[in-house]
């Protein structure tokens, strides 16, 4: 867990390159992403990174992407294909647990397989077989494209760490623990319920 108010820099990967032929041909059952040129797979989540994923979604969609008791403006995805340029032959191809725009920037979703436009804010829900790509790999993507806002949810520690891009590093603004509903940028004009995240998943065996 990372510390509020400091800058992180994320590092960078030095494995050998791949194309978006490697994803293509990949199961139909996993999940593809070429960051700085290295391909990285993962199978469908487990049940709890599952339950946490939809219920943020569920409890955004009304407030901001339909406007249903709140401000509306936000148009957000889940697992949207995201490509990058950069600065090869090869865009990086990025696939967030959900991304959120804002309206003013891009008022429809392309009629498209995949997206260039950066999102305002991302969410990875993190879990032991993913989370080193996702800080060491995917925030370093997402500080560069100018993604201004990314949400880290651990279902395992009932955690949200919220970070915010300033001077092309992530700065942590606010790290929750729990149940306890939470005001959450960019989301923050409403209480996030944030026990909703964990609730109806059968306790970790030890």
């Amino acid at each position: 867990m990372l510390s509020p108010g400091v800058l992180y820099d994320f590092g960078v990967s030095t494995k050998p390159r791949a194309t978006y032929a490697d994803i293509e041909r990949l199961p139909e059952n996993i999940v593809g992403e070429i960051l700085n040129g290295v391909l990285y797979t993962h199978a469908r989540p487990a049940t709890p990174h599952a339950r946490a994923q939809s219920r943020i979604e569920s409890e955004l969609d009304g407030p901001f992407d339909r406007g249903r008791g709140g401000p509306g403006g936000w148009l957000i995805v889940t697992e949207p294909e995201l490509h990058f340029p950069s600065g090869s032959d090869q865009d990086d191809v990025i696939v967030p647990d959900l991304a959120g725009w804002q309206r003013s920037r891009m008022p429809q979703l392309p009629n498209a397989a995949f997206i260039k436009v950066a999102p305002d804010w991302i969410c990875e829900v993190i879990s032991p077989s993913t989370e080193v790509v996702d800080r060491a790999e995917k925030m370093p993507v997402y500080a560069r494209v100018g993604v201004r806002w990314a949400w880290l949810v651990d279902p395992e520690l009932k955690s949200l760490e919220i970070f915010k891009l300033e001077h092309e590093a992530w700065r942590v603004v606010k790290t929750v623990y729990g149940i306890d509903p939470v005001r959450a940028p960019p989301f923050d004009a409403i209480d996030l319920d944030l026990g909703a995240l964990w609730e109806g998943v059968e306790p970790r065996r030890t």
